[in-house]
């Protein structure tokens, strides 16, 4: 085994190891507050989302890129190389999709009651859960044509243009197919990492609004931040994380995607920045969320929101 191909391995496990333990501690955090019976905020319901889709990431694309790069034998044949990549994109494009629709909601959330968004910050809760399942289902619709462009690294099929990702390979489309999925792909991500930033911007004006006329009405402001800044300041910090790396990833793949003999270190290096976002959100989450050292919940009341319990 070569030096390189070692180092690419640990650090693809290291990643991997990393990311699910992040992921996995997240995930008893959520289920903890659930079982004892704590208030869950209206937005866990979307992280728990999140965190599956992290996952699910780390488990499709980590573990057999750590086993390819360190030369051990993979065979997961045609169905399984389908629907490991199949598994991959939807996981991928629902992370994405999770946090554009958390980053939507806290602009909601936080927004004024005399504002625009009055009507639907009341009603917004309430179809949290149904709008979580239509994007799963989307993502799985939209990413249908996938499993058709991959097949085993051993297949019969004879090209001399596959793709060769160390355990599968992919058999570049024709050139309509090309044309068109491309830039739907493009504008899907643009679209969703567009209205990220606008929610985001959104969300640093509301907050500088609110304290400028907290220091206008009192002389003296509290040190420590009130629940909603401090929650809205740890999903400005996710997003634009989430950002950074899914714009760093997306050139990659354009650039891959017209590159006929493609360079075998830039798709690992697009391996290894689509694995850091599942690797650090939980961290991000875990750090800034006050309910982990104990639980704050009221434990004289053992009731659920209403409407949460309807979204889940």
């Amino acid at each position: 085994m070569a030096t390189m191909d070692l180092v690419i391995g640990m650090v693809f496990l290291s990643q991997t190891v990393i990311g699910m333990l992040g992921n996995v501690s997240l995930l008893y955090h959520y289920l903890f507050l659930y079982f004892t019976k704590c208030r869950l905020r209206s937005t866990d319901l979307i992280l728990m989302h999140l965190n599956i889709a992290n996952i699910l990431i780390l488990l499709s694309k980590g573990i057999p890129e750590t086993m390819a790069a360190l030369g051990l034998k993979v065979f997961f044949g045609d169905i399984g190389c389908k629907l490991l990549f199949y598994l991959h994109k939807v996981s991928r494009d629902m992370s994405m999709g999770s946090t554009c629709l958390l980053s939507v909601f806290q602009a909601i959330t936080i927004s004024p009651m005399d504002s625009k968004w009055a009507e639907l910050k009341v009603k917004a809760p309430k179809y949290l859960g149904t709008t979580n399942v239509f994007c799963w289902v989307m993502t799985m619709i939209l990413n249908i044509r996938v499993p058709l462009a991959i097949s085993a690294k051993w297949s019969n099929r004879n090209n001399t243009n596959k793709r060769d990702y160390g355990y599968c390979s992919a058999v570049p489309q024709n050139k309509t197919t090309h044309i068109f999925y491309v830039p739907m792909v493009l504008f899907c991500d643009i679209f969703f990492v567009g209205l990220m930033l606008w929610a985001s911007g959104s969300m640093v004006f509301m907050l500088y609004k609110h304290k400028q006329q907290v220091r206008h009405l009192h002389k003296t402001v509290s040190p420590k931040s009130p629940p909603e800044s401090r929650a809205t300041q740890s999903i400005l910090l996710l997003v634009s994380t989430f950002v950074s790396l899914c714009t760093l990833s997306s050139i990659i793949h354009i650039v891959l995607s017209f590159l006929k003999n493609h360079s075998l270190w830039l798709v690992n290096m697009s391996t290894l920045i689509t694995g850091c976002f599942p690797m650090v959100s939980p961290y991000i989450l875990l750090s800034r969320d006050s309910r982990v050292p104990r639980p704050h919940c009221d434990w004289t009341s053992k009731t659920k929101s209403p409407d949460l319990l309807r979204d889940m």
